[in-house]
């Protein structure tokens, strides 16, 4: 609501309280789950038994704590492998897709930027159906005519990467060009106009210009990766990730210890998300002095 239209106190009333649902509605079930990572049952329910630290640090079964569980743990070392390399990747398409689609011409430019947003509206599992669909037939067609056997364009974490790099790339180009869009290119010219290759302008102009958006992007893409679960679900082969780690373990039998799991990924994300904030306020600082 505007704060220069005047408004009734119930109108004021109404309002706040509409927005004070809408934030219990996020963060309650999150509390909630939260909360139970610290319950002394074998059940994430209640009745409250206690409270305690055993689904963090115990060691010894039933209550198997979160660090000391293998297959958690394994999920956790496999989500951060799959979310770095989607990252790295990630930036440095999204890089040059910013480059290219903000700094040149071509033909058919705008049917090429619809391509690279349609990941964004393509459901998630419909995506990673699409990828292994296509990596099987390719897959078996060169196996049927060459007699090889590409790992690679089987279920596995080679396909959880393409997969969610199809997407997340998307994302880091959009935040990458809204950046560079507002970037004053009279500096690169009098920086080429004082002797400095183009490399030299790249690495001493634009780049650190585009640092902050570089550095939210890419906390933004590893969040996506980690947390991803459609499209990963239907690519993952026998190293899966944290999120199929969890929905199995969740098929089989519930504990407190995903809660702990859970709340290690909240306060995770909490962690990076506070420092993506650090980097857009650098961001409109620098946006100010550019």
């Amino acid at each position: 609501m505007l704060p220069s239209i005047q408004r009734s106190m119930f109108a004021r009333l109404t309002y706040r309280g509409y927005v004070g649902l809408f934030f219990i509605y996020l963060i309650a079930p999150l509390l909630v789950a939260a909360t139970f990572a610290f319950n002394d049952s074998l059940f994430p329910s209640l009745p409250w038994n206690g409270w305690t630290l055993d689904w963090f640090f115990n060691e010894t079964e039933p209550k198997l704590g979160l660090f000391h569980d293998p297959n958690i743990m394994r999920g956790i070392g496999t989500s951060f492998f799959v979310a770095v390399f989607t990252t790295a990747l990630s930036l440095l398409v999204g890089t040059t897709n910013a480059f290219l689609f903000e700094r040149y011409e071509f033909p058919l430019k705008e049917l090429c930027y619809v391509l690279m947003l349609m990941p964004l509206v393509i459901p998630g599992v419909i995506l990673g159906i699409s990828i292994l669909v296509f990596s099987s037939t390719l897959a078996n067609g060169i196996e049927d005519n060459l007699g090889y056997d590409i790992a690679a364009l089987r279920p596995g974490l080679f396909l959880v990467v393409l997969g969610q790099f199809s997407f997340i790339a998307t994302i880091a180009t959009l935040v990458i060009s809204a950046r560079l869009r507002k970037f004053d290119r009279s500096l690169e010219e009098a920086a080429l106009n004082l002797g400095g290759s183009r490399f030299d302008v790249l690495r001493t102009v634009t780049l650190p210009y585009l640092k902050p958006a570089l550095i939210g992007s890419g906390l933004v893409a590893f969040l996506i990766s980690f947390e991803n679960f459609n499209t990963t679900l239907m690519l993952v082969g026998s190293d899966p990730p944290l999120t199929i780690t969890m929905y199995d373990r969740m098929k089989e039998e519930s504990t407190p210890v995903l809660n702990a799991t859970s709340l290690f990924l909240m306060v995770g994300s909490a962690v990076l998300a506070f420092i993506a904030v650090l980097a857009q306020r650098d961001k409109s600082k620098g946006g100010g002095t550019a």
